[in-house]
């Protein structure tokens, strides 16, 4: 077995834990290959050994059996272009905050090592965005994002409109500081805070949701997702952000947008005592009232 590692090198990288897992990965002869920019940041802390591998470029098919990220979301979103081509399973160690992607606590790191030495676990397919644009330089090969597509204005003093057509038919103009479609995994994170609805993860559907509409009488809306979205955006400022999960770039209006699913999508390790519906309860309190107590 051999095992990818990623994390965010920082100041706060969180190395007692990761001298937890290097520990336990070699007490239990699990090769691993670790992210060089990670790797430089630990070396004076972590005893490597001699023959320590690393990477810094997208991982070959069968290169490694898995990846595990050690950090938070961020830090799991940021490992994907690493291994996600190569339909290589993700499991998160979650050192950061909430943890929605990264599940496993700090507490849980030796028993989901070992879980995964084992083969205890099961492997859950998570849909992805593909993005269009008239210039296909903007994100390069990785236009993709497992969360959401997210257009916002720019500039903090004005709204932008953006026209919206499902299939080629039109939608609305969503007068707005935004719109944000996301994936069924995304439906936890900015949607939900826009007021989008949740959605379970094996859900075969996108939500396109506005943000700060400037209309009281527009809501979410949930779509199949073999459905193509095409946006259109003006405003009074030329410019606008455009992101894909958490990388963001300018762009000139107008220019079109067109947002389908993703013809691959990215693996993440399920452990067995994790679920959907308890990660709800315990990150956001999900059904927490005195009457169930």
């Amino acid at each position: 077995m051999r095992i990818a590692i990623y994390g965010r090198p920082s100041q706060s990288n969180q190395c007692e834990e990761a001298k937890k897992i290097f520990s336990q990965l070699d007490g239990l002869s699990i090769e691993y290959i670790v992210h060089q920019a990670y790797y430089d940041s630990l070396k004076k802390d972590v005893k490597f050994p001699a023959d320590t591998s690393t990477f810094s470029s997208e991982l070959p098919e069968n290169s490694v059996d898995y990846l595990i990220s050690i950090g938070g979301d961020g830090t799991l979103l940021e490992s994907m272009p690493y291994v996600v081509k190569a339909g290589i399973p993700i499991l998160g160690i979650n050192t950061g905050k909430l943890g929605f992607l990264s599940l496993v606590p700090k507490g849980d790191i030796a028993p989901a090592i070992t879980a995964i030495k084992e083969k205890k676990f099961s492997i859950q397919s998570r849909t992805l965005l593909n993005l269009k644009t008239e210039d296909s330089s903007i994100f390069g090969k990785n236009n993709y994002a497992l969360n959401e597509v997210c257009v916002q204005r720019k500039d903090t003093s004005t709204m932008i409109t953006i026209h919206t057509y499902i299939n080629g038919e039109f939608l609305n103009s969503y007068w707005a500081d935004g719109l944000i479609i996301a994936t069924p995994t995304g439906s936890t994170a900015y949607s939900l805070s826009c007021s989008g609805p949740v959605l379970l993860p094996e859900d075969s559907s996108f939500i396109i949701t506005p943000i700060a509409p400037h209309n009281l009488n527009v809501r979410p809306v949930v779509i199949p997702d073999n459905c193509v979205i095409t946006l259109k955006v003006e405003g009074r400022t030329p410019t606008y952000l455009v992101s894909l999960d958490s990388r963001s770039v300018p762009m000139d209006s107008p220019k079109e947008l067109t947002i389908r699913k993703e013809s691959f999508g990215v693996k993440l390790i399920q452990l067995p005592d994790y679920s959907f519906a308890k990660t709800l309860r315990t990150k956001l309190n999900w059904g927490k009232d005195l009457r169930n107590e």
